[in-house]
């Protein structure tokens, strides 16, 4: 049977203190509960484990034995419950986050660097996954979260919004546009723009395209020859403008700032998760939240 481990925590104080007095007010009980709980104790081992008179307590053999393994075990215990309640809450196994290459700079980071200090259990790895990829691979199990920006389709996820921004350009430092500090739409329109290509991300490119949907004339929109293209020499040559989210700001490329655009709505930046949730992806959520607080993702 196992023993009852309160009054084993009892027996321990009591066996350093050899005193029922002292043992009882260091636990904080009457004295008549503490002996009633080691003579519990006793029933239960089928062994004396104290020898008692009216001036002193001696631990026997067995008692003696037992005060010497049982904080080993009760270690042990006191670590499996831990380590139970800690998988409970989302806070031990594996997570794996896709995110879209627009999140990876500092985004999708952001929030890596957040599970991991919040809970140190968690094994996180983060890959960057293509935009239309990443609410499928949630829902069918090959990863266990994603980052996306837009309000990505899918069946199966549930999306919450983690993020607004503004939308902006990137152009060259040198660009005449670049003395200002906020820049109006038909402005930026003037200049050939830069989008990422639709086939990666049709979301992202909608909504970039949509802010200069009323401007006449058209304006000209390129989209580079690879989907992420690192060196951006279009936009450090100034021929480009980048519209952007306002996280371009934050790391930017040498000889390339950001301008807000003045009236342009703001962009989205969503976690996805599975629609059926264990205690890991709560964990997810609950620490994706309080990011977004911290760091004002949200404002009001």
């Amino acid at each position: 049977m196992a023993p009852d481990t309160v009054s084993l925590r009892y027996f321990l104080v009591l066996a350093q203190e050899l005193n029922f007095t002292r043992a009882a007010a260091r636990i904080g009980i009457a004295q008549p509960a503490l002996s009633a709980r080691i003579r519990r104790l006793e029933t239960e081992l089928g062994n004396a484990l104290l020898v008692r008179d009216t001036r002193s307590v001696v631990l026997t053999t067995a008692g003696a034995a037992l005060a010497e393994s049982a904080p080993a075990a009760l270690a042990a215990l006191d670590r499996a419950w831990d380590t139970a309640r800690r998988a409970g809450a989302g806070e031990l196994g594996t997570l794996r986050i896709g995110y879209s290459l627009s999140t990876g700079a500092e985004t999708a980071p952001a929030l890596v660097d957040k599970l991991i200090r919040s809970s140190p259990g968690l094994e996180v790895g983060a890959v960057p996954t293509a935009t239309p990829e990443i609410s499928p691979a949630v829902a069918d199990g090959r990863i266990d979260a994603g980052i996306t920006r837009g309000e990505q389709p899918g069946r199966g996820v549930r999306r919450y919004l983690l993020r607004r921004e503004r939308i902006g350009v990137q152009m060259a430092q040198h660009h005449p546009l670049a003395e200002h500090p906020e820049i109006e739409i038909a402005a930026a329109a003037a200049y050939p723009l830069r989008l990422p290509d639709r086939t990666a991300n049709p979301v992202v490119h909608d909504e970039l395209a949509a802010v200069f949907r009323d401007i006449r004339p058209h304006p000209r929109f390129h989209t580079p020859a690879v989907s992420f293209d690192m060196s951006q020499r279009d936009l450090r040559d100034g021929r480009t403008l980048a519209p952007a989210g306002a996280a371009a700001d934050t790391a930017p490329s040498p000889g390339i700032t950001w301008r807000p655009l003045r009236g342009a709505p703001m962009l989205t930046i969503h976690l996805v998760l599975p629609r059926e949730q264990s205690p890991l992806h709560r964990r997810v959520r609950a620490v994706a939240r309080t990011l977004a607080h911290e760091l004002h993702w949200l404002p009001d």
